[in-house]
């Protein structure tokens, strides 16, 4: 099956049944199906033909998933632009795609146009029905590509990951089955629907026939407001998400919401029991990445992974395993990329290379065990930015917190700390002196920033990690303005 043949099968099964929930508009089933047919003539009759890369660059609205059902309608290859990128960011995605087109808004159409794309404002491919009222869709196969999907690199430029129509099928039924869905679930998401979180949540819900609420974008403070007002009882975050909730004052209706399930990669262990208390519903790893989909997820009745960072087992059609001789995860099978865009080969014997480090416990469980490259090479020594950024977090202070190496003629490399702090709290000596020495009580010393930078924020990649490659400044010395606390 393909995208627009779940859409197709989702319009007929559940007809005028809610799909995509937004703030002040709501749309069917059958309605998306519908509008998403006019949006694919439209491109077809603006010459775009089966291949052809087509960007999208729009904030959480409904033209981005009905773009995005539009190109695929069309033959084409959708390619999902962060709303958040600035000239240099927007031309290398441009220029590396080929993409023949941007939908967009009148917001971000100046900055298309001055990197020298074409823009087609999303209004005027959303105009009233033509004459033919049937059906629209080129032909396609399940392994053609539907997304030139840029990943969200931390330290490098984006690849695009070449992800097909079965990748995005696979991701939908899997996690339908994972969380069991039922008729009364209703799907809440915050991340930007250029990330590839809204879109696969978007196709689990027209597996089961339910709707998906999409926010505008994450608010810590407003987030929980929004799952009562909506009736949620299904999300998923990620990244600094989690701890941001919990950072929020406690509010007595808390646990006044439908939420049955919280799904989310990278549970802080120590804070696990803590949030499913506070927020009174569980909360179960899911694993996986742009390249390789879903990977591992705890079952939702699996209450012995609380508290322990288990990241679960694979799905049916995905093998999972950690190499002895580096430590290092790797997955194959079912969903998986076709491969880098314009890159080399990724897979070494049929095998993705995740770049992650874990480790088997007793039951069978895979754990999370830092990044192969996420790391400081101090001297002789490892550290993982992961497990002192986990530490550091921890103080009152902080509110989020980024580790990355700098060089040392010395050690080679040394820990520097960007760190955002919490209202009410000083960037002062005495400030980046008390942050340390709360690491200091909990790691070896060799683990201990050497120096801290404090923040007023982080860039965020779309999956709302801090996007280190933007933190030191190429050519300067990484030591100005920042705390030297070596002692």
């Amino acid at each position: 099956m393909t995208v627009p043949e779940l859409i197709r099968q989702a319009a007929d099964r559940y007809g005028r049944r809610e799909f995509l929930r937004f703030p002040g508009e709501s749309l069917s089933f059958a309605e998306v199906d519908a509008r998403s047919d006019r949006m694919a003539r439209a491109l077809a009759g603006r010459g775009v033909r089966p291949g052809d890369r087509v960007a999208v660059m729009l904030d959480n609205v409904p033209g981005w998933p009905l773009s995005w059902i539009a190109i695929l309608k069309a033959g084409a290859i959708t390619v999902p632009i962060n709303v958040r990128y600035r000239a240099a960011d927007l031309s290398f995605v441009l220029r590396d795609s080929g993409a023949v087109a941007v939908i967009t808004s009148p917001e971000y159409a100046p900055l298309v146009e001055e990197v020298g794309g074409r823009v087609w404002l999303l209004d005027s491919l959303t105009g009233p029905d033509s004459p033919d009222s049937g059906g629209f869709a080129v032909p396609a196969k399940p392994d053609d590509v539907a997304n030139f999907q840029y990943t969200s690199g931390t330290t490098g430029f984006p690849k695009a990951c070449m992800l097909t129509h079965e990748y995005w099928i696979d991701n939908a039924r899997l996690t339908a089955d994972a969380v069991g869905l039922r008729d009364d679930d209703v799907m809440i998401i915050a991340q930007a629907f250029s990330y590839m979180d809204p879109q696969w949540t978007s196709l689990m819900c027209a597996v089961g026939g339910i709707p998906i609420v999409v926010l505008p974008r994450f608010s810590a403070s407003g987030f929980w407001r929004s799952v009562r007002e909506h009736g949620a009882t299904l999300t998923y975050v990620l990244g600094t998400m989690p701890l941001l909730l919990y950072k929020q004052p406690p509010d007595p209706l808390d646990r006044d919401n439908r939420m049955r399930l919280v799904l989310c990669s990278g549970i802080q262990p120590d804070l696990h029991r803590a949030f499913e208390e506070r927020w009174g519903a569980p909360w179960r790893e899911l694993y996986g990445s742009t390249e390789t989909g879903l990977d591992l997820m705890t079952a939702p009745d699996a209450v012995d992974t609380v508290g322990t960072g288990a990241l679960g087992h694979p799905p049916p059609g995905k093998e999972v395993k950690v190499l002895p001789e580096t430590g290092e995860i790797v997955v194959r099978g079912r969903p998986m990329m076709k491969g880098y865009w314009n890159r080399p080969d990724p897979f070494r014997d049929g095998w993705y290379h995740t770049g992650d480090l874990g480790f088997v416990d007793s039951a069978g469980y895979i754990h999370h065990a830092g990044r192969l490259k996420d790391m400081v090479r101090r001297g002789g020594e490892n550290i993982s930015c992961a497990e002192v950024e986990s530490v550091l977090a921890q103080h009152p202070a902080v509110l989020s917190v980024a580790l990355v190496p700098i060089p040392d003629e010395l050690w080679g490399e040394l820990p520097k700390a960007f760190i955002q702090l919490r209202p009410g709290h000083e960037p002062t000596l005495e400030t980046a002196l008390s942050v340390t020495a709360h690491a200091r009580e909990r790691l070896a010393r060799f683990k201990v920033p050497a120096f801290v930078e404090f923040v007023e924020g982080f860039q965020l990649t779309p999956s709302a990690r801090i996007e280190k490659r933007h933190l030191l400044r190429p050519g300067k010395d990484q030591r100005a303005d920042a705390f030297d606390v070596q002692s």
